[in-house]
């Protein structure tokens, strides 16, 4: 009889433990993401998710990735489980997650439904603005059983933003037209992460209130809207004219004053913990672009 009461009590004692250990966090999409225990074997669908993994201290329980998943240096050695238009399932089985963290703007919606029919828990990171960085790096620590070394970065991600917001919040405005692919004319309107950076640099995106994410826009759209600054990554086509493509219209504000900004397009982009320095750059270009206006 005490042998049965005593195996009863470790039962108890052992589901009391595992209530403890379970943690609960709403991810991205608005849907509560439940982990058992902290999660040791995980699954990034983007860069950007990879990104913030490591940052939440979580780097060494991350046992597959999506291609592009290159920062940090470490991340290069995790085993690839697909690209953004194809998943290896089988491959994601073989590495047995207990937690995947995906991208709705990168993964298709048929991928995400595939993974969501494994029964392990996905946590969706969307973004899309400089603050929900620190969020997702503190709720993903949550996940990984991480909490300090989480809480830390994300506490200085907030305080580099606050010192950006308060430096850059009076300053006067700059209307700016981001450029994201030459041929044809893409750009993002206010819902992609890089137009808060301009937002907290003291600029507007004059595309801003589009309703697609990434629209294409016309060349005389552009010359209408006659930005003061127009920004670009690097081309990734060496064939395709970049910024060059606005040097023969003399008469643009962009142009008169010398405005053609190249821009480290994957800091700004990509939503993830080096967003802010890739704000705190920005914001340094488009004061230049304040100290070149007529006296």
């Amino acid at each position: 009889m005490r042998a049965r009461l005593a195996y009863a009590a470790a039962l108890l004692a052992l589901a009391a433990g595992s209530v403890q250990a379970a943690v609960t966090v709403v991810d991205d999409a608005g849907r509560r993401v439940t982990v058992q225990q902290p999660a040791r074997r995980v699954i990034s669908m983007a860069p950007h998710a990879t990104e913030l993994l490591f940052a939440a201290g979580g780097g060494k329980q991350v046992v597959g990735a999506m291609n592009y998943s290159d920062y940090p240096e470490a991340a290069k050695k995790i085993p690839l489980v697909g690209s953004n238009s194809v998943i290896d399932m089988e491959r994601v089985l073989a590495l047995k997650p207990d937690l995947i963290v995906v991208w709705h703007s990168g993964n298709t919606a048929r991928q995400i439904a595939q993974l969501e029919t494994l029964g392990v828990p996905v946590f969706h990171s969307e973004p899309r603005r400089l603050a929900q960085v620190a969020d997702n790096v503190e709720r993903l620590g949550q996940l990984l059983g991480t909490g300090p070394t989480a809480t830390g970065a994300a506490t200085a991600l907030r305080t580099r933003l606050a010192a950006l917001e308060g430096r850059y919040a009076g300053r006067a405005p700059v209307t700016v037209f981001y450029q994201i692919w030459d041929q044809p004319l893409y750009t993002l309107n206010d819902a992609q992460i890089a137009s808060d950076a301009i937002r907290v640099c003291g600029g507007r995106n004059v595309f801003g209130a589009l309703k697609v994410v990434a629209p294409e826009v016309s060349l005389e759209a552009v010359l209408a809207a006659d930005p003061e600054a127009i920004m670009a990554g690097k081309r990734i086509d060496p064939a395709n004219p970049g910024l060059k493509l606005w040097e023969p219209y003399k008469t643009m504000t962009a142009v008169k004053r010398g405005n053609l900004l190249k821009v480290n397009g994957e800091l700004l982009t990509r939503p993830g913990p080096r967003t802010i320095e890739g704000a705190a750059l920005l914001c340094e270009q488009l004061e230049g672009v304040r100290q070149r206006r007529p006296k």
